[in-house]
């Protein structure tokens, strides 16, 4: 039985702090980054996801031209935030994170059954299924109003929509937020028949929607690319917003996984060397992060071998 609760690379074990020290030299972080991004594209290529024709296909759309239009001017992005994700120098504020953000996205199913011969449509389906159908086990009977914070380019934001309307056959009013304009330009436009009610950019910390609006809330592989100080603040906004005995639920990766904890060496420098929080997430304890604004914390499961889906309630007298 596996007891570690952590990956040795993550934390302030020797492996870790030896992985931290090369990412922290400039010469060899910039090879690691290039290595990373190079790695990424090839899988995808060769698992039939064209990663440059997607990203090129979208950079000579119109997207572009709905920025103005999606930026909210007076937002004041968190330092956690300016820092570079996924091997770009500003991380997910350019538009070539947003126009490789879904073959990424689709790459990174593929990632978590390698051993099997399936297509990116199928892994990707198993990997929204595995957690719609851990969260439909504890939504609220009724659901008209769900929300998808950190929605990226609003491929977890389209099914989970899909997956409610088609559960209740009744209408459902969903909300994509993301930090990040250019994520949202392209979700919008993904969006071709205007399924989702409002593409929001704004702080997950800080909403601006009104006391008890959802009865979903969640975050799918977003708290991975959070420092546990955001985690919590956004944890406190979502108790805020839902409604008593709304559900919030997180997907993401889980570090008591065999898969992540033996991961191999070079993936696992080229992951840290991608994911500027990776230490911070797999060292924190978000059931009791829940508990203590909170939450009624309800479970953990491992909803496919890389990931994890955390529930938790809103009460219905919340304590604060």
């Amino acid at each position: 039985m596996n007891e570690k609760y952590k990956p040795d690379w993550a934390g302030e074990d020797l492996l870790s702090r030896f992985v931290n020290l090369l990412i922290q030299t400039p010469p060899l972080y910039g090879v690691m980054k290039h290595q990373a991004r190079r790695v990424l594209i090839t899988t995808a290529e060769k698992n039939g996801i064209p990663w440059r024709k997607i990203a090129q296909r979208l950079a000579d759309s119109e997207v572009k031209d709905s920025l103005g239009a999606i930026a909210d001017e007076k937002i004041d992005y968190p330092d956690y935030y300016q820092v570079p994700f996924h091997a770009y120098k500003r991380g997910n504020l350019c538009w070539e994170a947003a126009c490789e953000a879904i073959p990424a996205t689709q790459a990174m199913a593929l990632r978590v059954w390698p051993q099997e011969e399936i297509t990116w449509e199928t892994a990707q389906e198993r990997l929204r299924s595995s957690f719609h159908q851990v969260l439909e086990q504890y939504s609220p009977a009724s659901v008209t109003d769900i929300l998808d914070l950190g929605c990226s380019v609003g491929i977890s934001t389209l099914a989970l929509h899909r997956y409610y309307t088609q559960r209740q056959k009744s209408p459902v009013r969903t909300v994509g937020l993301d930090l990040s304009p250019y994520m949202l330009a392209v979700a919008k436009i993904s969006d071709e028949q205007s399924e989702i009610d409002q593409w929001v950019h704004g702080k997950a910390e800080n909403t601006g929607f009104p006391d008890n609006s959802f009865d979903i809330i969640t975050l799918q592989f977003v708290l991975h690319e959070l420092p546990r100080q955001a985690s919590r603040a956004i944890f406190q906004e979502a108790l805020r917003i839902l409604k008593p005995g709304g559900c919030l639920a997180i997907v993401d990766n889980n570090p008591t996984s065999p898969v992540i904890q033996n991961l191999p060496p070079a993936l696992f420098v080229l992951m840290k060397s991608t994911e500027p929080w990776s230490d911070d997430y797999y060292t924190f304890d978000i059931e009791n992060a829940l508990q203590e604004v909170g939450f009624t914390y309800k479970t953990t499961v491992a909803s496919d071998p890389r990931h994890r889906t955390i529930i938790a309630i809103k009460p219905s007298v919340v304590t604060l």
